[in-house]
């Protein structure tokens, strides 16, 4: 028979790896990422943009709101969280983004909110 026994190195587990939009950082080691994707409508064939959210460890605290990052499945590590952060793909253009805070995946991080009419007036 063949040997079937597997070593550390040869793992095949087939975990997913997906890019996202961090649109959360307020929780310790814990970031929400937003991933979009598209889907053909069954009827109509228009493509349509579908978004998830995923919850991923991050370990260093190194992700925050707006960046762009790459996730991996992993085994479930609290009652939402099944992904770990792998890495940054691309940094955030500025931190100061509190307008990015629940916003859709995919919005433009540089559109920064305009300033209040009151301030404008002095």
């Amino acid at each position: 028979m063949a040997d079937t026994t597997k070593t550390p190195a040869e793992k095949t587990t087939g975990r997913r790896v997906l890019q996202g939009i961090v649109t959360r950082d307020k929780m310790a080691k814990t970031r929400r990422v937003e991933v979009e994707r598209l889907v053909r409508h069954t009827k109509y064939g228009k493509f349509v943009k579908r978004r998830t959210v995923c919850y991923a460890h991050d370990e260093k605290n190194e992700s925050h709101l707006g960046d762009t990052v790459e996730i991996i499945e992993s085994r479930p590590l609290s009652k939402l969280k099944r992904w770990e952060l792998v890495k940054i793909v691309k940094k955030a253009p500025s931190r100061t983004l509190s307008n990015l805070e629940g916003a859709v995946a995919g919005a433009d991080a540089a559109a920064a909110a305009p300033a209040p009419a009151a301030e404008a007036k002095n």
